[in-house]
């Protein structure tokens, strides 16, 4: 049996660039043999650095690598579909970055293309890899705290993407591209959500208005059990990068995450100062590379994958529905989000500190 998987990575961005750097080298399981992107320097770039020989502009010519087993997939979430669906009629056990896909339907054609080609298909959700996420579900399922009662998750950037990547036509906007992990652990720790109701703005990052997108918001869900939520999203937390999760049971609570980086406080006259973590490649660097090497090690052991694509499905429904309800201004039944339900509404309007 095989001891390493030969993989080929598409698209070099942001987060491709640092998939290019755990595969190269951080993942046992795995071998990066090929990369793909359409921007020739950012493929030199990533040659140069990784020694990666298996070089391609285009996504279907890394496909037809007979030297490529398996296929990660780190380009914007509009081509998620495409490259997902071909990638697995050709037979390669494929790993697609969150979310999964723009809409309900796209997803469908990937499950039906997995299930069709019998082909193996994972989810990027890398917080359930992270240690305190894991622990955390550990001592839920030991009845550590009792009933779950109530979900509280924070997901702050310290400053916006760039407008081209914020386009929800690319990424789907703020709710699902950021909050789509927030919504994956609500479901993962506290079972279905039955609604839910956003507020939204756009009051300091006003440039996102003219995509059409947000800069903070806040989600409140109301789960199947009967147990509640809020979940709030900002891409202006300008002190770090901050996550964090918290959840009330009957007989304790849980918390995880972490804000400060490194263990020193500078204690002076009347104030004590920490650093904070900068950005998400630092604070989930452990979850991508345990996730990727899970994805490696189940395709080499013919396992099915930890996090499939109905894990995606559920999590990107309750993405959508609130959206919706962020546009529409009332509480949306995530049910009653499917296929070819109209999501998007007018761009949101900028407000300042005083309106």
């Amino acid at each position: 049996m095989k001891t390493r998987l030969k993989v080929g990575l598409i698209g070099l961005g942001r987060l491709g660039r640092l998939y290019a750097q755990f595969l190269s080298g951080r993942v046992g399981s795995i071998r990066l043999t090929a990369v793909a992107d359409t921007d020739r320097a950012a493929v030199g770039r990533v040659s140069e650095e990784f020694g990666v020989d298996r070089l391609h502009f285009d996504a279907y010519s890394l496909l037809a690598d007979p030297e490529v087993d398996a296929v990660v997939i780190t380009t914007p979430t509009s081509t998620h579909r495409e490259y997902s669906v071909a990638s697995l009629e050709r037979g390669k056990p494929t790993f697609c970055e969150k979310p999964p896909a723009l809409s309900l339907a796209e997803c469908e054609e990937m499950k039906q293309a997995a299930t069709r080609t019998g082909e193996f298909l994972n989810i990027g959700f890398m917080r359930r890899f992270d240690p305190a996420y894991a622990a955390g579900m550990a001592r839920l399922k030991d009845g550590g705290i009792g009933e779950a009662l109530l979900f509280k998750s924070s997901s702050r950037d310290p400053y916006p993407p760039s407008l081209e990547y914020a386009d929800p036509r690319h990424s789907g906007g703020m709710i699902a591209d950021m909050g789509i992990h927030d919504f994956d652990l609500a479901g993962w720790f506290m079972g279905k959500v039955e609604s839910v109701h956003s507020t939204a703005v756009t009051i300091c990052a006003k440039e996102l208005a003219t995509v059409g997108d947000f800069d903070n918001a806040v989600v409140t869900l109301r789960f199947m059990s009967g147990a509640l939520g809020v979940v709030d999203l900002s891409r202006t937390g300008i002190y770090g990068y901050d996550i964090a999760t918290e959840i009330l049971g009957s007989k304790g609570t849980l918390r995880m995450g972490y804000l400060r980086e490194t263990a020193i406080d500078v204690m002076t006259k009347n104030s004590i100062a920490h650093d904070t973590v900068p950005y998400f490649m630092e604070r989930f660097e452990k979850a991508y590379v345990a996730q990727l090497d899970d994805f490696g090690k189940k395709v080499l052991a013919g396992q099915p994958p930890s996090i499939t694509i109905d894990d995606g499905i559920r999590a990107l429904q309750v993405s959508l529905a609130a959206t919706k309800s962020a546009y529409e201004n009332r509480t949306i039944k995530v049910s009653d989000v499917v296929a070819g339900t109209e999501v998007r509404g007018s761009s949101p309007k900028s407000h300042s500190a005083t309106s």
